[in-house]
Order: structure tokens, then C-alpha cells, then sequence
């Protein structure tokens, strides 16, 4: 029974040989003998919405058909908790924020009460962002990494100064983009974020599953249409999409989609949404989608369907949404912050702007350079290829688990 369920997996993992860079998987398996029957915690604080959240959801299942005890625990906490979370990460992210020391304690609240009845204890547990951190109060043995997805180069200082105190006290960090980083006395590791392309996000979609998707929600494909995928977050400005639609629209007849939902329990959400409506106002050709968060078919759809993609945060963890649309061989115009900038080559696989202005010229030149798109794209998903597959990160996780367990 044990030896035909290790067949099944392995031919599970087999079946990335095609997407995979040459050689990968068989590394793969060597290194997954060196860890097997060791135990690999990971604990954030949603278990839907965000990037963070779907690697997990593929990444745990490959580590355990891999021979490593994987367990994935999601923190339960109410409204109250999540609003000051929220706080905490705008905050480390340099946002000004009001963080009083009622705050302070609902979050050492929800985090004590999770320690009492999540199950901590195994050979490696990684805690992601903030949200979970103080769990490092209650660790039972082991090894703890921190991994932080948020930008930390300008945090606001009483923010920042509450979170170190927790972070100091793990055995390493993780941090997703170099510029990340603060100082601190602990080891600190660089590792990229990943996407799988054989997820329903990213598997191949044939032309007729693409029209029927796009049929059904209500997009006509006559014009070039311009795609924004990201939350409706403050930081991944769609009003600013809005805006650098408007002045390629001038130039070129085109549509704009913009499509997103909110992260589970985010009290922004809504807010940011109605703003976008506002921005959009009665424009037949803006396409504003709320998705709910299972849309991952409809979300490679539109990647599939778009002439370009905009990825236009002012501030950003990584962006995989960036890689998503690269791996579908389409160019992207982003913005300069957090990851998109490490994903993003400068006029080889896209082009990274700093204004609207700019990514209304940007947009408009691929416009007027179908051929050059289309060379951007093909390289944009060998780039992919290389750099930012799941199969990449599943080895970077068991190298560590071989690192803090020996």
C-alpha cells in the first residue's frame, strides 16, 4: 500500500518534468531522501486570499508526498484581531498608522489563545508575516523561521519596534525581496515566492476555454484589453490603472479589466472597491470583477486573454501575479515596488515604471509593437521557467529543512 501511494506521488511530480527546468525533479527526489520522516510546521493567518496563502495550499501536499511530516495551521481570530493585523502590516510597510497599546493586546490575545490549541511542535516551523509571530512566546522545541512577504525598508518605528521584539527571537528569517530586510542579530535568508504551473491558476487553457470563460463574464474581445489582477488594496492602486487606461485610451481604443477580491478579513476591501467604482464611473470599457477567492480558472483566463498586463502597486510584498501572466507568455508593465522589479527585466520581459505616465507610454508603445510583445512574452515565460516555479521553491524548503534539522 505505502510502496503503491509513493508511486502515485511520484508521478504526480513527475508530471512538472514538462514545465520544470531539466534536471529539476530528479534533484528533487535526491534531496527529499535527506529529510524524509522530518516534520515541517507552517502557520500564517488566512487560509484564502493573498499569494502567500495559495503556495501554501500547493506546497504543503508536495513536501508530504515527498516523505517530510508537512502540516499547514491557519490562526482563528475575530474581527477586532484581523483590523489591528491589517494595521501592524501597513504600519511595517511605512504607512502611518495609530497603534495603541489596547491594540498591542488583542494581538498577544489571539496569539495566546491559538498557542493553547494549535499543535507547535515539530522539527521545523515556519511562521509567515506578521499576523502569527508572537506564537514565538509558545514554541515547544524545534526550530522557528519567521517569513515576512511585507516591504521593512521604512517601517514606522513603533510598529516596528513591538514586532522585532518577537522577531529577534526566532532562529532565522526569511525575507521574499533584498531591500526587505531590516538588521537583526539572526540568520537571514532570501527566498522568491513561486507559482505551480500545473494549478488551475496556470495550467495550459485551450483557446475555446478561453473565449467561453471570457464569454461568461461578459468581456468582449474586439479591442486590446489591458488586465490588472491584484486585491482592491490601496497599495496595488487600481485607481492609478484607471488613470493610465485613460491616457492610452486617447491613442488606442482599448478595454481595461480589473480584477481582484478582497483578502479574507480585510477591512480595506470594500473601501478601496468603491473607490475603483467611483474612478471607473459609467466607462462601458472599464471591467471591474470582484472574483471570489476559488476564480483561479477565470484569473488564467483573463491573464490568457489580455494583449498586456498592468501590475501597478505602489507598494508590494512580491506580486505573483506578475509571474502568473510572465508564465502565460504576456509582457507586463509594473510598477517598481517590492518584487515586481526582481521579476520584471527592463525591456527584455516587460517594462518597470515609476509614474502613470509612464505606464501609459510603456502600454502604448507594446501597442504599437505587437512583435516586440510577443518577443517579451516567450522570454518573460522562460524566465518564469528558471526563476520562479513551485518546484524551485520546494527545493529551497527542503534545503532548509536539511539545514535546521541535521
Amino acid at each position: 500500500m505505502i510502496g503503491g501511494e509513493t508511486k502515485a506521488m511520484r508521478l504526480e511530480l513527475d508530471d512538472y518534468r514538462d514545465s520544470a527546468t531539466k534536471g529539476t525533479v530528479d534533484f528533487l527526489y535526491r534531496l527529499s531522501d535527506l529529510v524524509k520522516g522530518r516534520s515541517f510546521l507552517q502557520i500564517n493567518a488566512v487560509r484564502y486570499g493573498g499569494g502567500m496563502a495559495e503556495v501554501l495550499r500547493r506546497l504543503v501536499p508536495m513536501l508530504t508526498s515527498l516523505g517530510v511530516d508537512a502540516r499547514w495551521e491557519v490562526l482563528a481570530g475575530d474581527q477586532e484581531f484581523f483590523d489591528v493585523s491589517k494595521r501592524i502590516s501597513n504600519a511595517l510597510q511605512g504607512q502611518e498608522q495609530v497603534f495603541t497599546e489596547q491594540m498591542s493586546q488583542v494581538y498577544l490575545k489571539i496569539n495566546r489563545q491559538n498557542a493553547q490549541v494549535l499543535n507547535l511542535d515539530a522539527d521545523l516551523v515556519m511562521v509567515h508575516d506578521p499576523g502569527p509571530a508572537a506564537l514565538i512566546e509558545h514554541r515547544k522545541g524545534g526550530k522557528w523561521i519567521w517569513r515576512c512577504y511585507l516591504d521593512l525598508s521604512q517601517p514606522q518605528r513603533r510598529a516596528w519596534s513591538f514586532l522585532r521584539h518577537f522577531v529577534i527571537r526566532y532562529d532565522a528569517a526569511i525575507f521574499s525581496v533584498t531591500g526587505f530586510a531590516q538588521r537583526l542579530p539572526i540568520p537571514k535568508f532570501l527566498i522568491y515566492p513561486s507559482i505551480d504551473p500545473l494549478s488551475e491558476k496556470n495550467r495550459e487553457l485551450s483557446r475555446a476555454e478561453v473565449s467561453h470563460t471570457l464569454d461568461r463574464l461578459g468581456i468582449p474581445r474586439d479591442k486590446p484589453i489591458l488586465l490588472q489582477v491584484a486585491r482592491f488594496d490601496r497599495f496595488k492602486d487600481p485607481v492609478g490603472a484607471i488613470k493610465a487606461y485613460r491616457m492610452v485610451k486617447k491613442h488606442y481604443d482599448c478595454r481595461l479589466i480589473l480584477a481582484g477580491g478582497g483578502v479574507a478579513n480585510d477591512p480595506e476591501g470594500e473601501a478601496v472597491l468603491a473607490d475603483v467604482n467611483t474612478a471607473a464611473g459609467s466607462d462601458a470599457d472599464i471591467h471591474v470583477l470582484q472574483l471570489p477567492p476559488e476564480a483561479d480558472r477565470e484569473i488564467n483566463a483573463l491573464q490568457r486573454g489580455a494583449t498586456i498586463v498592468l501590475q501597478k502597486s505602489i507598494k508590494e510584498g512580491f506580486g505573483l501575479a506578475v509571474s502568473e501572466a510572465m508564465w502565460k507568455g504576456k509582457p507586463v508593465v509594473g510598477g517598481t515596488a517590492g518584487g515586481i522589479a526582481d521579476q520584471i527585466i527592463d525591456g527584455v520581459t516587460g517594462y518597470t515604471v515609476h509614474s502613470i505616465e509612464g505606464a501609459a507610454f510603456r502600454v502604448r508603445h507594446l501597442l504599437n509593437n505587437p512583435g516586440l510583445s510577443q518577443r517579451m512574452g516567450g522570454a518573460a515565460r522562460e524566465h518564469v521557467r528558471r526563476n520562479f516555479l513551485i518546484t524551485r521553491h520546494l527545493a529551497d524548503y527542503l534545503t532548509l529543512l536539511k539545514i535546521f534539522t541535521q
